[in-house]
């Protein structure tokens, strides 16, 4: 019985922790890496941004520059030669008498 009684006091005497007690910041390391990755992140979509922007730019000038070439091309068909003449052909069933 004292065994038990041992146990159950041994149980009993855990206090139980409170959530403000343990508590735990990242602290200025945490917030300085934070704010670094933060900082990246805006930087990379900053960037990427300029370069669509540039590449949709270049892109718009080639189909502009197409576009003026294409017009200044003139299209000119070429000399067809005349068509052979039909042969004259008589029907051996026509009468020159008539």
């Amino acid at each position: 019985m004292d065994f038990l009684l041992a146990i159950l006091i041994e149980v009993t005497a855990t206090p139980i922790p409170v959530p403000d007690d343990t508590y735990n910041s990242p602290g200025l390391i945490g917030f300085i890496v934070t704010f670094s990755v933060a900082g990246i992140a805006v930087a990379l979509i900053f960037d990427m941004n300029r370069r669509v922007r540039d590449n949709r730019y270049r892109t718009e000038i080639r189909a502009r520059l197409a576009a003026e070439e294409l017009g200044n091309i003139e299209i000119t068909k070429p000399d067809r030669p005349e068509p052979p003449m039909k042969p004259q052909r008589s029907n051996p069933e026509e009468d020159p008498a008539q």
